[in-house]
């Protein structure tokens, strides 16, 4: 009974772990055009390095230039009309380089975004857990890097996310999210929507919707309206996932002839990697010069004595 008892709390505490283990999902942030987001051509750039998600937010505005219209400050500047946050629940980091995708719609989507954007980030490893939700590691993560704050800005959600001490009004449907679309673009305050958009879409939503079409129909409506748009797409899966046993395949920085010069070039990581395999093959040649020279000079036969000259 004492070792049946002794399992059970094993198991327990194995449970326990397991559920603040972390779990890494991908995030990808583009814009169909630059908008002076950001001063240098940024398409189809990839960080290799493990972030939080209050990292991501902080990347998110300073490298993606969201705190030109997110942060509350004087020279803000309404370079797009809305920028959606876009919080998923499928898609690991280990996904992106099956061959065959739990949702193809959302693969296909998130691609064909990536690709054709003339601003794209992506940011393969981005650690989560369920200790919290997204959405809230992501707003809490502006407000920490927005020196002032980004209450000057329209936040809105769908009825499906769970954001604490905030007390809002919630939209239903992708309906009431074209009409505000639809009024932002008209709107002269000078302010840039931000819509958070949490997994599962709409509580009403009926039939249900994968993500992979719920985004597709999102980023159809916003083409539609023809309004300047940016989106963040991050993921929190539900499920562990260890990242050693499951590498994200680096296709994503690899160069193709659609790709513009110089987006080729080595990242930090990779500069790292090549100088130390470098520094190993040197390293080989130069022992292999070392141990042939001492069989060498270990091979020379050399008399123990020589025979004294004879007098002529």
């Amino acid at each position: 009974m004492a070792a049946a008892w002794a399992v059970l709390a094993a198991l327990l505490v194995a449970a326990q772990v397991a559920s603040a283990a972390p779990v890494i999902a991908p995030a990808f942030l583009w814009a169909p055009k630059n908008y002076g987001l950001h001063s240098d051509a940024t398409k189809e750039i990839v960080h290799y390095q493990t972030v939080s998600p209050k990292s991501l937010a902080k990347s998110v505005l300073e490298e993606g230039g969201w705190s030109n219209f997110i942060c509350s400050r004087d020279d803000a500047q309404k370079n797009v009309d809305v920028a959606i946050v876009f919080i998923g629940s499928k898609l690991h980091s280990s996904d992106i380089s099956k061959d065959k995708q739990v949702d193809p719609a959302l693969a296909d989507t998130l691609k064909l975004s990536f690709t054709s954007s003339d601003f794209s980030i992506a940011f393969p490893y981005v650690s989560t857990s369920n200790d919290e939700k997204l959405e809230n590691s992501l707003l809490s993560g502006f407000a920490e890097n927005c020196n002032n704050g980004f209450e000057r800005n329209h936040i809105t959600y769908t009825d499906t996310c769970t954001v604490s001490g905030q007390d809002l009004y919630k939209y239903p449907n992708l309906d009431a999210i074209n009409d505000l679309v639809r009024y932002r673009k008209i709107s002269t305050d000078g302010k840039t929507d931000l819509i958070i958009f949490c997994s599962g879409g709409f509580q009403s939503l009926n039939p249900a919707k994968s993500e992979g079409e719920l985004l597709s129909q999102l980023v159809y409506m916003l083409e539609n309206l023809g309004v300047k748009y940016t989106i963040l797409y991050a993921s929190q899966p539900s499920g562990l996932e260890n990242p050693s046993s499951k590498p994200l395949g680096r296709h994503l920085a690899e160069k193709t002839n659609d790709t513009k010069t110089g987006l080729g070039k080595c990242d930090g990581e990779c500069l790292v990697k090549s100088t130390l395999l470098e520094g190993t093959f040197v390293g080989i040649v130069l022992l292999i010069i070392l141990i042939s020279g001492l069989m060498c000079m270990m091979g020379i036969d050399t008399p123990s004595r020589f025979e004294t000259p004879q007098e002529s």
